[in-house]
């Protein structure tokens, strides 16, 4: 017969876990206390960041079911639905889930860099895709983005250039070249968490999509990507896992 842990068994061994993964993620020495920690993670880690409150909690309810130090002399049982919240905060600071497990079944539309606006325009009409990565000799120079094409197109109406004339005659390598500033994308290798994504879209709230390849290099061939839309769907990830 397998003997079952005590809720307080349960929760100090999800206890321990967050504390030990927070300091060795993010170096914090063993001489902090664990109130140290989290406060100190928090601009850091999305997932402490979010659940700061109740980690903070935690550390007093640790202090509260056991008597001082000693993890094995227990004086209190918390609550099923306690032991139930610890226990998924640790999952997802322990084992984090994958970004790529957002974006796994979806495809990923790219352009070259010498493919006609016109064309990326009507590609952008008749597909799901606001966001398409622009490559040139197998790197990738750009985002088309369905905003800021408009945003450069509505330019050349106010010059009273012919915008059928511009259509055709710009590559959209062209406009991208325009949009000097990197910041407005990020790349992450395959094995970028949620919460790692998460965190660089909070960083930077100019992101305008970040791309997953194998290495987390420009030189790659994206195999997902996710846009500011998918924050939500992220968040539920994080929530159900």
């Amino acid at each position: 017969m397998v003997k079952t842990q005590s809720n307080a068994r349960r929760f100090i061994n999800a206890y321990n876990e967050i504390d030990y993964a927070i300091r060795v993620q993010h170096g914090f020495k063993r001489s902090m206390s664990f109130s140290e920690v989290i406060r100190k993670a928090v601009p850091l880690n999305y997932v402490v960041r979010k659940y700061e409150d109740e980690l903070v909690d935690f550390g007093r309810l640790r202090n509260a079911i056991i008597h001082q130090s000693n993890d094995d002399y227990v004086i209190a049982e918390p609550h099923d639905d306690v032991v139930a919240e610890i226990e998924h905060i640790s999952n997802l600071i322990t084992t984090p889930p994958k970004a790529i497990e957002a974006v796994i079944d979806k495809n990923v539309l790219c352009v070259q860099y010498d493919v006609m606006l016109r064309d990326v325009v009507e590609l952008i009409a008749t597909s799901e895709y606001s966001n398409i990565p622009v490559y040139k000799n197998g790197g990738l120079i750009g985002i088309a983005n369905g905003q800021r094409i408009l945003d450069e197109i509505g330019k050349q109406v106010a010059q009273k250039v012919d915008i059928d004339d511009y259509l055709s005659a710009t590559t959209i390598e062209s406009v991208v070249q325009k949009q000097t500033s990197s910041k407005y994308y990020d790349v992450v290798s395959k094995d970028a968490t949620i919460e790692e994504v998460l965190n660089i879209f909070n960083e930077n709230r100019k992101l305008i999509a970040i791309l997953i390849t194998k290495g987390g290099s420009l030189n790659e061939p994206p195999i997902g990507i996710l846009t500011a839309t998918d924050i939500i769907s992220l968040n539920k990830i994080l929530e159900n896992y």
